[in-house]
């Protein structure tokens, strides 16, 4: 069976999670394979950009680099990035095989979708000299935090997934920072609470805990206002720098020119961005990178703050249209429509028809882009 018919018999969501069972699969199969340094990307927002630019410049330099993240856009292959491009499904069913047969068909089969996920790409990257590893939602309980990891880089903590994590910043952070082993660089935070949580981690840890270097970073600055970057892009690119920097790893800051983030702020023509963003934190970055008002193309799963989403980006908003998306998660029409209309903001259903003459945002999640890339039948650039 191919992978993906394998993964497709596998729901997307669980109620409860044994949260042992991924820690006993992974003993087993890390005595069958190689393990690579690894980097462990954990946070809120930023995670699947400072891991892209983190890997692409190292793989420019040389090093065989595997990167991990999730969900994908449009097709799985893209969450297990290798040497520069996505996994092609040749070498995902061949690794599928591989790992099928040592954990056996009783434990693959309980193994949720992105438990079998995760440990499909330590297989696929057993090779590499270093693996960038993106943790799906949570951090000490997430499935990723099963691997000895050079370095815990922190990107940005902010209110998410609260059923899952806590209500607050300091349980969600807790949670987070607690998957760290031995070192850990903590990227700048919107909330101050984070470095005493982190500190107080890294302490009891005995872990080193890196800030964000003060540098020259004009180079940087000059060639990512080239590429129209947003701001927290390019924090993000300095975050994946320092890391380097700390474990040595050699890169050429010229290389930046040819990352392509698509779905972070991306243009994909002229006057269309996508933006995979989906919770406060997304939206007000957002709203700083603006620079137009734009006509906001949205949709919301059930489980995100998508009042408060809205409310940051009104001053920014001409009118919303609401797109469908597939998902047993989404939000009602109607609630969307009720909370725009206590928002007075302008709002339609989505028809697939653009107007060369307006700005459009494509925001709301990962199934929000992939909805507009299928019924518009656009590609990037």
């Amino acid at each position: 069976m191919t992978l993906q018919k394998y993964l497709n018999q596998k729901p997307l969501y669980y109620k409860e999670i044994d949260y042992n069972r991924i820690h006993i699969a992974y003993n087993i199969l890390k005595h069958k394979i190689n393990s690579p340094k690894t980097i462990h990307i954990v946070g809120t927002n930023g995670k699947g950009s400072t891991g892209r630019i983190l890997a692409h410049l190292s793989h420019l330099k040389g090093m065989t680099v595997g990167h991990y993240s999730s969900p994908h856009i449009l097709k799985f292959n893209e969450r297990i990035w290798i040497n520069g491009k996505d996994s092609s499904d040749i070498i995902l069913d061949k690794a599928h095989k591989k790992l099928f047969e040592i954990l056996g068909k009783d434990m693959s089969d309980k193994l949720t979708y992105f438990e079998y996920s995760t440990l499909l790409a330590f297989v696929v990257f057993e090779h590499c000299e270093l693996i960038v590893l993106e943790a799906g939602l949570g951090g000490e309980f997430d499935a990723t935090n099963v691997c000895d990891k050079e370095l815990s880089i922190i990107t940005p903590i902010g209110i998410d997934h609260q059923e899952f994590l806590g209500n607050t910043i300091k349980e969600i952070a807790t949670t987070k920072i607690n998957s760290i082993q031995k070192q850990m660089l903590l990227a700048p935070q919107p909330y101050n609470e984070v470095f005493k949580i982190a500190t107080e981690i890294a302490t009891e840890k005995k872990a080193k805990l890196f800030n964000i270097k003060e540098a020259n970073y004009d180079k940087l600055l000059s060639i990512t206002k080239t590429k129209k970057w947003a701001d927290y892009l390019i924090s993000n690119t300095k975050v994946a720098i320092n890391a380097m920097d700390i474990l040595n790893i050699p890169y050429n800051i010229e290389d930046i020119k040819s990352i392509e983030l698509f779905g972070r702020f991306y243009p994909l023509t002229t006057n269309i961005r996508i933006d995979v963003g989906h919770n406060p934190l997304a939206a007000t970055a957002i709203k700083k990178a603006l620079d137009k008002d734009v006509v906001l193309i949205y949709n919301s799963l059930d489980d995100k703050d998508y009042k408060t989403v809205l409310s940051i980006l009104k001053p920014k908003i001409k009118r919303v249209e609401i797109i469908p998306i597939n998902s047993q998660r989404a939000t009602t029409l109607k609630e969307i429509e009720n909370t725009l209309t206590s928002l007075d903001i302008k709002y339609k259903i989505f028809k697939n028809q653009i107007d060369k003459n307006e700005n459009y945002l494509v925001f709301g999640s990962f199934y929000v882009v992939e909805k507009f890339l299928t019924l518009t039948k656009r590609k990037e650039n």
